[in-house]
């Protein structure tokens, strides 16, 4: 089986081809000098990528063979006159026939046509707290996105750095899903928003069991979000932004970073913890990865994992570097690439 491994930088995207994973060829960059910011595949075999250009502004654009590629003239936007302003596509995430794209400035976006053609998810967009939302460093962003594979009318997306919203309703109403999350700034009015989620993931044959990397630690819930606890025992730290999983084995892996303030690996030492037991405990892999004077960080979009046996697991590094263990983070190889600033990482099976 061949795998691929979409590369979204700052200056472009890169594609990474394998048939052991181990052994990679590299190409690119796609949109050279675009920011490339998401990937997915549609259920028709096409691919869709969101790029963002500081004077174009954010676009989708599709391919079937990763090398011929049409800009998707419908791409999610704001309606003229809005106040709200479209900087870019966070997230791209596929629930049978159905797209979804979270996107900066905050708002969630829905495709029924395969990504031709998009429309705004009002309830979330217009929602009785919009007014109190603000942004974290990254942006007023909506990245976090997961989708009941049971029941599609069960949704979450998790905004930063305002928290975890979820609809029971395919997207008609929305409500906030924070408790037993620490709050980063508390609105007077607004006591269920203020926190800053980085990142979701779902068990996928029980959407009711979510780990949640949060600005403010590592959480879980086994009831869709109604409440959540800490489960931080074994980390370097509890700040960090990314959080994949293993669909067949359910570890999880995470790449704690040493603090909000100073965001790169502790002590210098890169690593990713990995948790075997739902999140009960955690355990440090480093095998092949830089043990000493390394201060790049890993940001929310720029670790994946994917389906086979054993997992691999696939992460970018601010400073370019690209790692990738074919053996679920037992041991790691660095790729012979730097690539600029990595802002996602998407796995895909060819």
């Amino acid at each position: 089986m061949s795998t691929l491994a979409i590369v979204g930088t700052v200056k472009g995207g890169f594609l990474l081809r394998s048939d052991d994973r181990r052994h990679w060829d590299v190409e690119g960059p796609l949109f050279k000098g675009w920011k490339v910011t998401a990937a997915e595949r549609t259920a028709a075999g096409d691919y869709l990528v969101a790029t963002a250009s500081d004077v174009y502004g954010p676009s989708l654009h599709r391919s079937r063979d990763l090398s011929q590629w049409q800009q998707v003239e419908g791409s999610p936007a704001y309606a003229e006159g809005s106040d709200r302003k479209l900087n870019q596509v966070w997230r791209l995430f596929t629930a049978g026939d159905t797209f979804y794209a979270g996107v900066d400035e905050a708002g969630l976006f829905r495709s029924v046509d395969g990504g031709e053609t998009w429309q705004p998810v009002t309830a979330l967009n217009d929602h009785r707290t919009r007014e109190a939302w603000f942004p974290g460093a990254g942006g007023l962003c909506a990245h976090g996105l997961l989708v009941d594979p049971q029941n599609p009318q069960r949704i979450w997306c998790g905004i930063s750095a305002v928290g975890v919203f979820r609809s029971d309703d395919g997207g008609d109403t929305w409500h906030a899903k924070n408790d037993g999350v620490q709050v980063i700034i508390e609105d007077e009015k607004h006591k269920d928003i203020g926190f800053c989620v980085h990142g979701l993931v779902a068990d996928p044959d029980d959407a009711n069991r979510i780990w949640r990397q949060d600005h403010t630690g590592m959480y879980r819930t086994y009831d869709g979000g109604e409440q959540w606890e800490r489960i931080e025992s074994g980390l370097s730290s509890r700040f960090g932004f990314p959080i994949a999983i293993d669909p067949k084995t359910l570890a999880l892996f995470a790449v704690p970073l040493e603090s909000d303030e100073y965001r790169s690996p502790v002590d210098g030492s890169l690593a990713v913890y990995r948790s075997t037991d739902h999140g009960d405990s955690w355990q440090r892999t480093q095998e092949g990865l830089p043990q000493q004077h390394f201060y790049a960080g890993v940001l929310r979009a720029a670790l994946a994992t994917d389906a086979q046996d054993p997992c691999g697991v696939y992460f970018g590094t601010t400073s370019g570097t690209v790692h990738v263990s074919a053996n679920a983070g037992e041991s790691w190889d660095t790729l012979p690439v730097t690539l600029p600033r990595v802002l996602s990482v998407s796995v895909f099976d060819e």
